[in-house]
């Protein structure tokens, strides 16, 4: 299966601090590990989940099966980077803060009695955008409630897909 898989900066995993064999001209060597979701196993995600996710740097990724598909990734007992999306980089990911925190002040905005504060001012970091998206879901869903929170978040996935260019 085809999924992507955020990392740190240097290629470590945000969780567990695991250095991945990165790829080069050719994928990275495989990873295994025992499937328990959270403790154990290759995590990845799908388009979909990748606003979840959010890091420096991300990598398509490989994953052999069985694979264990949760809410928002998908885990496996194998796995290998094949290569890196190179089109996230900081302008995307300043991008992406910016359409976030357009998004979080025009919800708002619909309700400001309600929602004064909510956003974030201008001083907020444009690379954090994985806290500015969190940010305009969690307004959509104080507005529409989940099902909102998750059209939002659909929304986050589908302009990650097309600015990065991965179907």
């Amino acid at each position: 299966m085809r999924a992507f898989k955020f990392l740190t900066a240097d290629g470590r995993g945000v969780f567990s601090g695991f250095a991945w064999p990165l790829p080069d001209a050719r994928p990275g060597s495989w990873v295994e590990s025992e499937i328990d979701p959270c403790r154990s196993g290759i995590h990845a995600c799908r388009t979909a989940d990748l606003p979840y996710w959010l890091t420096p740097a991300l990598y398509e990724i490989e994953l052999e099966s069985p694979i264990d598909e949760q809410a928002i990734k998908v885990v496996a007992p194998r796995g290998r980077l094949t290569k890196r999306v190179d089109e996230w980089d900081a302008g995307a990911q300043e991008a992406f803060g910016q359409m976030c925190l357009d998004r979080a002040q025009e919800l708002a905005a619909s309700v400001p009695e309600r929602l004064a504060g909510w956003v974030p001012t201008s001083g907020v970091a444009l690379t954090e955008s994985a806290r500015l998206g969190f940010i305009a879901a969690r307004i959509a869903e104080e507005l529409g409630g989940f099902a909102a929170h998750l059209e939002e978040r659909n929304r986050q996935s589908a302009w990650l897909i097309d600015r990065l260019a991965l179907d």
